[in-house]
């Protein structure tokens, strides 16, 4: 009695398992709608990342400490610069305003007030201030004005001395941020902080190259006299 129930049972099996060769669905797979709600939160989440207030702090300072470089810079073809530093002033101002453009959208990814060093006109960061003085390297008003009227080997020698303070503040801002407990975990302002303090590092050793070939060259070699007799 036994073996026949076993035998009808595996019969049954097996005419359910041939039936099912022939008429068996793959299993059907539903994914969400692109777009949806759930999508453009996994979206903002992944934009929004952990920082500090430390990190915050230093995009929005280093972006009115770049301003006040591009200010300076912008001078040297009106003030009779030598082409050596017109070289160098271009390049940080290139290197300075992509810097300014990556900051500002960190910020605004953040959901965090953006700095506008624009603000007024290019020339905000000429009058110095409180807020000025308070950013390692930044030029007080006076500094700026002297800058500003120096024309030629003048000018230059001004320049690259104080431009070598700028940029020696800015890699100090580096090393606070980097030193700060808990801060520059964010991937950007990790990445961001540590370019900008190679590349101001690598700027300043030029910088204080030019200037010794300015004061102590051939009468002063980043600008050459035409008027020299054979």
């Amino acid at each position: 009695m036994r073996n026949s129930a076993l035998s009808l049972l595996a019969g049954s099996l097996l005419v359910g398992m041939a039936g099912c060769g022939s008429t068996a669905r793959e299993p059907v797979i539903v994914t969400p709608a692109p777009g949806g709600v759930a999508a453009a939160a996994a979206v903002s989440d992944s934009v929004r990342s952990a920082h500090t207030p430390a990190d915050a702090a230093f995009m929005t300072g280093m972006i009115h400490h770049h301003a006040q470089a591009l200010v300076m810079s912008a001078m040297a073809p009106t003030h009779g610069a030598s082409p050596a530093l017109r070289t160098m002033a271009a390049r940080i101002i290139n290197g300075q305003k992509d810097e300014i453009a990556l900051m500002q959208q960190w910020l605004r990814d953040q959901e965090l007030p953006v700095t506008d060093p624009a603000a007024g006109g290019m020339d905000a960061p000429m009058h110095g201030g409180h807020h000025d003085m308070q950013m390692a390297g930044m030029l007080s008003a006076e500094q700026l004005a002297k800058l500003d009227a120096a024309r030629g080997e003048e000018f230059d020698r001004l320049y690259l001395t104080y431009m070598i303070q700028h940029h020696q503040g800015a890699v100090t801002m580096v090393d606070e941020l980097l030193a700060t407990d808990g801060a520059a975990q964010n991937e950007m302002v990790f990445k961001l902080a540590s370019d900008i303090g190679a590349d101001q590092s690598s700027e300043i050793e030029r910088m204080r190259k030019m200037l010794i070939a300015l004061l102590f060259g051939d009468g002063g070699s980043l600008h050459p006299r035409t008027d020299r007799t054979p």
